[in-house]
């Protein structure tokens, strides 16, 4: 499985969102340098190292901007150690105004 699959699979299984986008956008990212086995290495912008979430759930009523953005980082923990790089989160629960 991918990292994007896999990201989708536990945010519904969590979330239950009523919307729900990952989008992979490590081709954006060429040419950046990541730290590597302790040396700087240039990244060529392919696979699944960057991710942006934008998701809308009941579960995020009530809670803090900051407070949804640690419950999705805990549950994709495992994903942010084993190569995700970087993960944008927009959440949002249902009614409120998104961007996208």
């Amino acid at each position: 499985m991918s990292f994007q699959s896999d990201i989708e699979t536990k945010l519904t299984q969590a979330f239950a969102p009523e919307r729900l986008s990952v989008v992979n956008e490590s081709h954006q990212h060429a040419g950046h340098h990541h730290v590597e086995s302790g040396h700087h290495a240039t990244f060529d912008g392919t696979g699944e190292t960057h991710f942006r979430v934008r998701i809308v759930s009941a579960a995020f009523a009530g809670m803090s901007r900051i407070d949804r953005h640690r419950a999705v980082n805990a549950l994709l923990a495992p994903e942010l150690k084993a190569g995700v790089h970087a993960l944008a989160i927009e959440p949002a629960a249902p009614g409120e105004k998104t961007r996208w």
